[in-house]
């Protein structure tokens, strides 16, 4: 059994290191739209047999079932690791043999990289690892079983999770993805989100009613 796990945070103090550039409004706003992104992609990937969310922020549980993945409704969010940890565990009680974890904020998704990943994947013990655009951090992460190691996203987590996995004996392989290593935290994302042409979506109509493309982008030009 293959699945997805999409771990939400909650989107009303979404994004922080946009706060010179952007209101927690807007900033709000952008994450919707790139969770609404990823969810459409999501939703149509082939070879997926379950998708799981877990969060405790209301509009993604809501559009989750909408969509009729299962909900991992949380009380209190401590981390994204602890989030992702404990819902692979209850992935695999429920007989996930391999989990792929995607965040909201890789707009440019596409349902071919969701099964690229998934056909990166060797027999278990194995991994496959999406790193960041710096090659730091994990963008995705698929594991073979669930619980193979244990996440640390955050500053350093692709060495770490590298380091999981050897520990465990798995196979790892480190996948480059230009689309899926593009993730938005900070005002140099965006501005290379907007290059990009193939931006498109709930994203897209984001940027243009932002004016991202013209003003924003020349004052971010200027620095």
């Amino acid at each position: 059994m293959r699945a997805v796990l999409i771990p939400v945070k909650d989107l009303s103090r979404a994004k922080q290191r946009l706060a010179p550039i952007l209101s927690q409004s807007d900033r709000t706003s952008l994450a919707i739209a790139m969770m609404e992104d990823v969810f459409s992609v999501v939703d149509a990937a082939r070879g997926l047999d379950a998708v799981f969310v877990v969060s405790n922020y209301g509009p993604a549980l809501e559009r989750a079932r909408n969509l009729h993945w299962v909900l991992f409704r949380e009380r209190r969010q401590f981390s994204e690791s602890d989030s992702v940890d404990c819902a692979s565990q209850a992935c695999a009680a429920r007989g996930v043999k391999a989990l792929l974890r995607l965040p909201i904020d890789i707009p440019l998704l596409r349902s071919s990289d969701v099964a690229a990943v998934l056909a990166a994947a060797g027999p278990a013990p194995a991994s496959v690892l999406v790193p960041s655009r710096d090659g730091s951090g994990t963008n995705a992460i698929l594991r073979t079983p669930p619980g193979l190691f244990r996440s640390q996203f955050g500053p350093g987590s692709m060495r770490k999770h590298l380091a999981g996995a050897a520990v465990r004996g798995a196979l790892v392989c480190v996948l480059r993805n230009p689309r899926i290593e593009l993730d938005v935290d900070d005002a140099e994302d965006l501005r290379l989100l907007a290059a990009r042409p193939e931006t498109r979506g709930m994203t897209q109509k984001w940027l243009h009613r932002a004016g991202f493309s013209t003003s924003m982008n020349k004052t971010l030009n200027s620095d």
